[in-house]
């Protein structure tokens, strides 16, 4: 995601991890997330479980790789994000512009 009002208001990283989950036509599992999205597995990790405790993704076990899917929740939260990021890169702000007199 490049530099902007949306990135400077809501976590890059996290954006990113839930556009990525909105993707239906593919299995996710933490590292290929993390591929996917640039982010370390740590980071995934530790988000993913958060988002879990939240009711936002829910995981499979299949040995020792977990399969991650946004739960009806979670979609509507990533829906919401993408709303306000659309909404809040719309926005033409020039610099200093509350500052000049």
């Amino acid at each position: 995601m490049e530099d902007s009002i949306g990135t400077l208001l809501l976590k890059d990283k996290q954006v990113k991890i839930l556009y990525a989950l909105t993707n239906k036509g593919r299995e996710w599992h933490l590292t290929d997330l993390a591929k996917e999205t640039n982010v370390t597995y740590v980071h995934i990790s530790k988000f993913i479980k958060r988002c879990e405790e939240l009711g936002i993704v829910d995981s499979e076990r299949h040995g020792r790789v977990k399969r991650l899917v946004l739960t009806e929740k979670g979609a509507e939260v990533a829906r919401s994000v993408a709303n306000i990021m659309e909404k809040v890169n719309s926005v033409d702000i020039k610099p200093n512009e509350h500052h000049e007199k």
